[in-house]
């Protein structure tokens, strides 16, 4: 039975099942067990294998449940691929109440002031009750404050010029909705944040990525690829860029603006980390700072600085833009939340506690993060980042995905490299978030190591000859 004696599973694995379906699994994604090929049936893998028929079961819900594994009555079951988007095992799908630490997102627990503007939302609440609760620009007392909040970054700003969405992802869903189209070019760094990429791909765009590095943005080769793409919109992170922890200096940040403004390209700026500098940095303005002709569109969002349970961004756009985009929220939803903008409100007035609180704890997961590889793992290359919540790191001698795939028999999800890029590029990166407590992240390294050394399923394999140089 060809399954049977591919899959390699520790008899001491525990669950057995779980390692079992990925055991299954990590033969499907290295191609050792072709996809549509025939599963031998339940009870004969049971026998084959020497468990209970019950454990087979389980592994193959599993499987299903994951996109691996297609069924159909009377006909049984053959191996697949799951839609990376959609699948249950998207590492941007995980949940914590699926026993694993969650490293594959970079959002980091609620900060100490919140439950105090919760308290003083809650008071504010039934001011608001009179009337129907839809307002699709947003709460006019937060639009206020974001607007100012711009204003003293340097960026002249209204109320009427903000939009205040259901985070920045919902932001950049109802840009793209509103202004790219079937076939139009959208320029977009590689590597990226993966939830822009398929909002473009949603809307059936032309994608064409200009590469970044810690290094940061060459403005003639950001420029060659909006003019020769003909690019109708380009999506920058220019703050402690997500995931290389790049920040764009200004005389970088004019140039790409002024290089949009000869290509005719629109440009999308996402600010969610434009906050969160963990070092002394030099200062910089929001790019629609260098904008003279109404061309960059500003995103924002509280998930970062605050909490990502608080579904709330913004929009930072011209009056006439903010208007269009507020009607064509209609087809999405009608208006955020009212509890959750007046809490983002109160925040707001005590944004630098929050800022000082972030750097403290950020900075020392950072640095937690950083000494455990460079003792662990001192193969992986990265910058450290002076800002933001991740490192963008390379691997040394091995693929980040079969990585991935080890680690969740360790405990520990992660993102590997070809979430944040195109058609499966950046095999040899991974991002790791440091937006976890450092206790709990000098236990993730170890964990790593161990994934690296022993595989999915915990069973000993031989080292990676590049590894062994570690």
């Amino acid at each position: 039975m060809q399954v049977a004696r591919l899959v390699d599973v520790d008899p001491a694995a525990r669950p057995y099942y779980r390692a079992l379906a990925d055991g299954v699994r990590g033969l499907i994604m290295d191609g050792q067990l072709p996809v549509r090929v025939r599963m031998p049936a339940e009870r004969d893998l049971a026998q084959t294998l020497k468990v209970s028929r019950t454990t087979v079961t389980a592994a193959y819900d599993l499987l299903r449940e994951r996109g691996y594994l297609e069924s159909r009555q009377g006909s049984g079951s053959w191996t697949a691929l799951p839609d990376p988007a959609l699948a249950p095992d998207n590492p941007w799908l995980g949940t914590d109440d699926d026993g694993l630490i969650q490293l594959n997102t970079a959002a980091p627990p609620a900060p100490a002031l919140l439950i105090a503007a919760m308290t003083r939302a809650v008071e504010d609440l039934p001011r608001y009750g009179m009337g129907n609760g839809y307002d699709p620009m947003g709460l006019p007392q937060l639009r206020e404050r974001i607007a100012a909040r711009y204003t003293a970054r340097g960026v002249a700003t209204r109320p009427e010029q903000i939009v205040v969405t259901g985070g920045a992802q919902h932001a950049i869903q109802l840009v793209a909705g509103l202004l790219v189209g079937p076939g139009d070019a959208v320029v977009v760094e590689s590597p990226t944040y993966p939830h822009a990429i398929e909002a473009f791909r949603h809307r059936g765009a032309r994608i064409v990525p200009v590469g970044v590095s810690h290094d940061g943005w060459q403005p003639d080769l950001v420029a060659g690829a909006m003019r020769q793409s003909g690019a109708r919109l380009a999506y920058l992170m220019p703050d402690f860029q997500n995931p290389t922890g790049a920040l764009m200096e200004d005389p970088v940040r004019a140039a790409v603006v002024g290089a949009a403004r000869r290509a005719g390209t629109l440009l999308l700026v996402d600010e969610t980390w434009s906050e969160l500098a963990l070092e002394e940095v030099p200062r910089t303005s929001p790019p629609a700072a260098f904008d003279t002709d109404s061309r960059v569109i500003s995103v924002g969002s509280a998930s970062k600085l605050w909490w990502g349970g608080l579904r709330i961004g913004w929009i930072r756009a011209t009056a006439a833009l903010a208007r269009r985009l507020s009607t064509f929220r209609s087809t999405v939803d009608i208006a955020s939340p009212v509890l959750e903008q007046l809490v983002v409100a109160r925040l707001f007035d005590r944004l630098e506690e929050t800022r000082a609180e972030r750097r403290r704890t950020l900075r020392a997961s950072r640095d937690a993060l950083v000494s455990g590889l460079r003792e662990h793992l001192p193969g992986w290359a990265f910058e450290v980042p002076r800002g933001g919540g991740s490192l963008w790191v390379r691997l040394a001698g091995a693929g980040s995905t079969p990585l991935a795939e080890a680690a969740l028999s360790h405990g520990v999800r992660l993102a590997p490299g070809p979430w944040f890029g195109l058609e499966g590029a950046l095999e040899g990166y991974l991002r790791l978030p440091y937006t976890q407590p450092p206790g709990l992240l000098a236990d993730v390294v170890v964990r790593l190591r161990a994934a690296l050394d022993h595989g999915p399923t915990g069973a000993a394999r031989p080292p990676d000859p590049l590894i062994a140089m570690l």
